[in-house]
Order: structure tokens, then sequence, then C-alpha cells
């Protein structure tokens, strides 16, 4: 297994998008507008930081479903390996979580935090494990693939000794149109009828309740702990034995904080350049978490060609 050690691609970022940068006290927005088209230099430039996030769960769902990635080992038909093979939908969604953290790392966040991803967290996708099984023996099983539970990724803040001084935990969804009401059903959750007024109304389980609802040191920061002492304990002891005193059940040692949201999607006509999806001016009222909120709206005009293509290319080799 592996550690993500693939620098975000600085040049290919500067040169396919705009960015529009604010800040409100602890509150940071950040509008992304895509510049210029996927040709084949952007994808070039993506891909080696792809397979890099990609790269721990492709090793541990290959050898958990029997796959010898060895280039002389007899395996299956290369269409079966992850993360090429998993459906369209799903494809989007690890999309989202990948851009997520190559936006984090190379961006300037609320705070002026450095912030680093040790490793992704996909290998903790189980029903992406299923499938894969299935699939490698019976090649008719294909199906849609749930969701990965949890934080959809978290990086870290490390001092020179490595130790953490803050943590980003980061909610990433990506949408092929980026209407206002799509955006407004992934914040304010689905719509449903009234009983009392018989009008649609949101129910008010999207992002904003989950964001303030999350507990201060979620699941995830218990898996990235488990990864690092299974790949680098060493290089990260710092790291893990903070997180051991954040992690106890009783007199937990706080860990400052930030939130991140980031939507991203095509571009609809009826949205003016330069014009944000959320509000960007002051911290959205919905937002109640005492900590730093950071919100990244990713606006692209060929998304979905450039997902596939990134996707299809990853270790076409």
């Amino acid at each position: 297994m592996t550690l993500h050690d693939c620098p975000p691609p600085a040049a290919a970022l500067t040169r396919w998008l705009e960015d529009y940068a604010s800040e409100d006290g602890n509150y940071g927005h950040l509008l992304l507008e895509q510049n210029c088209d996927c040709d084949d230099d952007l994808i070039a430039n993506f891909v080696a930081y792809f397979e890099s996030a990609h790269a721990d769960a492709r090793a541990f769902f290959h050898e958990q479903i029997g796959i010898d990635l060895h280039p002389d080992a007899d395996a299956p038909t290369p269409d079966i390996t992850y993360p090429a093979c998993l459906p369209s939908i799903s494809r989007r969604g690890l999309f989202g979580e990948v851009m997520a953290g190559m936006l984090t790392e190379h961006y300037k966040y609320i705070g002026n935090h450095q912030w680093t991803i040790p490793v992704f967290l996909f290998r903790y996708h189980e029903d992406a494990e299923a499938y894969l099984f299935a699939l490698v023996r019976d090649e008719e099983r294909k199906r849609e693939v749930y969701g990965r539970r949890g934080s959809d990724f978290i990086a870290l803040a490390l001092d020179k000794e490595g130790d953490i001084e803050r943590f980003i935990v980061g909610e990433a969804k990506w949408r092929k149109k980026l209407q206002p009401s799509v955006v407004a059903e992934l914040m304010y959750g689905k719509k449903k009828r009234n009983s009392d007024t018989n009008e649609l109304e949101h129910d008010g389980k999207g992002i904003w309740f989950q964001i303030n609802r999350d507990i201060s040191a979620p699941h995830g920061l218990r898996q990235l702990q488990r990864l690092l002492r299974e790949i680098d304990p060493d290089g990260y002891s710092a790291a893990i034995a903070r997180l051991d005193r954040v992690l106890v059940v009783r007199n937990a040692e706080p860990l400052p904080r930030t939130n991140l949201i980031m939507i991203s999607g095509g571009d609809v006509s009826s949205r003016k350049s330069q014009t944000s999806l959320i509000h960007w001016e002051e911290a959205p009222k919905e937002y109640t978490a005492p900590h730093d909120l950071q919100v990244v709206e990713l606006i692209l005009q060929d998304g979905d060609k450039l997902i596939d293509r990134i996707y299809d290319a990853l270790w076409a080799a």
C-alpha cells in the first residue's frame, strides 16, 4: 500500500481555471470557472494525481478480490480493474472527491493553512469492493454502486515535527448541471410535499444539516490513522500520536478544524460569469458549526468528457 505523494498540477490548474476568492471572518469562498478546453495536455497533467489518489485503494481492492497487479501476472481482462470499471455515476463521485483534494492542496483557503493529504480514504468504499469482487467472477454483475459513507476526504496541516495543527474535512458533490434548484436540493435536502400546506418544501436534510451536526472528530480521522499506522508508522508517528489523544472517548484533546463544501458540475446558460451559487459576501446564515468554513464552487463546461477521459487514461499502459 502506498501514500498519496503526487503534488497538484499547478500549471495545469492555472491554465484550466479562473479563480475568484473572497473571505469574511472565518468564512472563505472560492469560485472556479473553466478557462480552457480539456485537451490532451490537460488530461495528461491530471492523470498522475488521480493515479496517486487511487493507488492505495487500487492495491487494496485488487488484493481483496484476487487480482494480481504484477505486469507478468495472468490477470483478468483490464476492464475489471479499480477504478476504471466502476459505473459512470461512481466515477463522477470519485472525481469530485479527488478534485476536492487537488484544489485543497493547491489553492489558499480560509486561515491560509498548508494542507496535505497523506492518503485518500477510498479503500473504505465497501460497496465498491463488493461490486468488484462479484464482477471479476461474473462480468454480467454490473449495477450501480452505493457511495462511500462518512467524510469525502480529510487533509491535515502539519508542523515541522509532523504533528497535526489542524484538519480539514470535506463534503464534495458532483452534479451534471448546476442549476439553482439542484444546488438548493444539495444544500437543503430533497423536496417533499407539506401535508398541511400542500406545498413542496425541502426536508432540511441537505449539506447544511449534515455539516452542522457532524461530530468534532469524525470517523474519517480514525480511518486515516489506521492507514498511516499501516503504511508509514515511523514517518507519521507524531500525527498518529496526536490522533490517539484526539480520538479517545473520554477527555479527548480538541483539534482545530476547518469544514469544506465543494460543489462541482456543469455550467448552465442562465448563469452569468463570476456568479456564484452559494453566497460569498458573508457567511451563510444556515451554517451554525463553530469551525472555519471554506466553500468551493467548480463550474465546468465539459466536465463529463473530462471525467471519462481521465478515468479511461488511468494506468492505461
